[in-house]
């Protein structure tokens, strides 16, 4: 264990993560002070080089790797050097591997998962596979390969979800700002933010669409649903926890019914847009609001007010210290305007963007799943290798 400590603090500052291990802290915008919330950095440990950076609290969960930097990192770290018959970077495969992680987890202290702390002395009492030391560098060489190349293409999927989602978001704004018909006929909305709307819709506020609704409660019989910002009202899991980490509370009774057709809203959370119409009778927690909807299509409607250009508005109609916890005005949040076609063309927009956005969930969910596939084919590649279960000595990697 090397416990050398910085003297002045003026190193770079390293942090390690499950999932990119040691990494340079990033810093804040415009400033040349390190993006730490320590008032001093001196008294913070060493790091060299292929040294094992080790975060305690999150060992059991793969929080360590090899350095490529040198620099200080917290002094609730742990870091570690290795001997002349190791290659640090063969090690770094194995110890982040799911056979080690579990081992590791195994030997850590604590109540509960998220206290587990992994002390040194138990750590060396961890027994590691040592091939000889030209096959540990054979085992690095080729995983630096093999998973640089996955990492580079799944990035690039994920670049692709998130201008599939981007496409989603346009495309919905566009057609329930502007209709069906390129050529139609436009006026001025009145409203910055919505531009021109076709000449013969009209601009509502959510007090003239939503009326609250006197819930019914003690419905312990009815599925459990939840309002997220991804799909507004979804089934819930009840073997889970809820959007917000917390489990299930045993005690239901204050629950509230919502029926199908209804507007549900996490007011703490809707400023995130974590609201919509529910497609199931269930119940929610009692600090939702829900309402009925009036003089609109249910499904035009959820469409139009989760699209990009109205969630801001729920963030404006929010208030509170934390941004994680800002609670919704119903007053100011029932003075939102809402683009407002006639009944049939509502029908026609969301059965159009129905047909448009299955395809792109479709596109993103396939995509997602290819991603995971090769996470996994990843991680079981790894596993694999560092143990001896595929050879790779005679690579020309």
């Amino acid at each position: 264990e090397a416990n050398t400590r910085s003297v002045d603090g003026s190193e770079t500052l390293l942090s390690v993560s499950q999932y990119t291990g040691v990494t340079e802290r990033g810093r804040s915008s415009h400033e040349d002070a390190p993006d730490t919330r320590a008032e001093s950095l001196i008294g913070y440990k060493c790091v060299e080089p292929e040294d094992l950076v080790v975060n305690i609290m999150l060992a059991w969960n793969g929080g360590m790797g090899i350095s490529k930097f040198r620099g200080i990192a917290s002094p609730a770290y742990c870091v570690y050097r290795f001997n002349r018959d190791a290659h640090p970077w063969y090690f770094h495969y194995l110890l982040r591997s799911y056979i080690y992680k579990a081992w590791i987890k195994a030997i850590s202290t604590g109540v509960v998962e998220s206290r587990l702390r992994m002390y040194t002395d138990d750590f060396y009492r961890l027994e590691a596979l040592l091939p000889p030391l030209a096959e540990q560098r054979a085992i690095a060489r080729y995983l630096d390969h093999i998973t640089s190349r996955i990492d580079t293409y799944t990035s690039n999927k994920r670049k692709l979800v998130e201008l599939l989602k981007e496409y989603r978001q346009a495309l919905i704004h566009q057609t329930v700002t502007r209709g069906l018909n390129p050529d139609v006929k436009l006026k001025p909305s009145g409203i910055q933010w919505l531009g021109d709307i076709p000449s013969h819709w009209q601009v509502m506020k959510l007090r003239h669409i939503l009326t609250n609704v006197r819930t019914e409660r003690n419905r312990p019989d009815l599925p459990l649903l939840s309002v997220v910002r991804e799909k507004g009202v979804i089934l819930r899991d009840t073997t889970s926890k809820d959007e917000n980490h917390n489990f299930i509370p045993e005690d239901l009774s204050n629950y509230k019914v919502v029926r199908k057709g209804q507007f549900a809203m996490n007011k703490m959370k809707a400023w995130q847009g974590s609201y919509g119409v529910s497609q199931h009778t269930g119940i929610v927690s009692p600090a939702y609001f829900v309402f009925d909807i009036n003089r609109i299509s249910a499904d035009y409607f959820h469409i139009a007010v989760r699209s990009k250009s109205c969630v801001p508005f729920f963030a404006q109609a929010s208030d509170g210290v934390r941004t994680d916890q800002w609670d919704l005005s119903q007053t100011r949040m029932k003075e939102i305007p809402i683009p407002l076609p006639p009944i049939e063309e509502q029908r026609a927009i969301a059965d159009y963007l129905d047909r448009k956005t299955d395809k792109i969930d479709t596109a993103i969910d396939l995509t997602q799943r290819e991603i995971e596939l090769l996470e996994e084919y990843r991680t079981r590649l790894i596993a694999d290798i560092v143990t001896g279960q595929l050879d790779v000595r005679e690579s020309k990697l």
